[in-house]
């Protein structure tokens, strides 16, 4: 992530991506390669954070951990897009 794309998140986000960066500098080494997803669950959670801000992204980094067990058969798994909104869904009717 450059420092362009870190400005325009909030303080929570950055303290949620430090902590993955945290996982993945100190933690991950040591447990070896284990992810059954492309991307990473690490590097789908700093996307997510990235593109959907604070809370939406850590729900849906919690959900994609939540699927990484032995009975799902993994594979590729992006970060869905954030939504378009149309001129008349902001207007309000």
């Amino acid at each position: 992530m450059t420092a362009q794309q870190t400005t325009g998140i909030s303080p929570v986000a950055r303290i949620l991506t430090a902590l993955i960066r945290f996982y993945r500098a100190f933690i991950s080494p040591l447990l070896g390669p284990r992810c059954r997803f492309a991307p990473s669950c690490s590097a789908y959670g700093l996307e997510a954070i990235t593109v959907h801000g604070a809370l939406r992204g850590l729900w849906l980094t919690i959900r994609r951990i939540g699927r990484c067990h032995p009975f799902h058969p993994g594979g590729y798994d992006p970060v869905p897009p954030r939504p378009v909104r149309t001129h008349d869904e902001t207007q309000g009717s």
